[in-house]
């Protein structure tokens, strides 16, 4: 099963933006698809390899930092080609 999930990861402390940094390199270097944007990162794969991985990163990076939150959004399909069409 291919899934789509929107991450928005927000430490909250003085030196969040190393922290934002680290997490999105460790995704980069996972091998799923990718798109990153200002506001967040979308990673698109199968369900097993993607959770897995959310699950280990998340867990790293929640242990790097004092305070934080992620936002996370999952759609049950690989929305990884979307093209606006109108």
């Amino acid at each position: 099963m291919e899934i789509s999930v929107e991450l928005t990861f927000s430490p909250l402390q003085d030196d969040f933006e190393q922290h934002i940094i680290n997490f999105i390199q460790k995704l980069r270097a996972s091998g799923l698809t990718l798109l990153e944007n200002p506001l967040s990162t979308q990673v698109f794969g199968e369900y097993s390899k993607v959770m897995q991985v959310l699950n280990d990163e998340i867990k790293i990076a929640f242990e790097l930092m004092d305070k934080g939150l992620l936002y996370m959004k999952i759609v049950k399909s690989d929305r990884s080609d979307y093209e606006p069409h109108f």
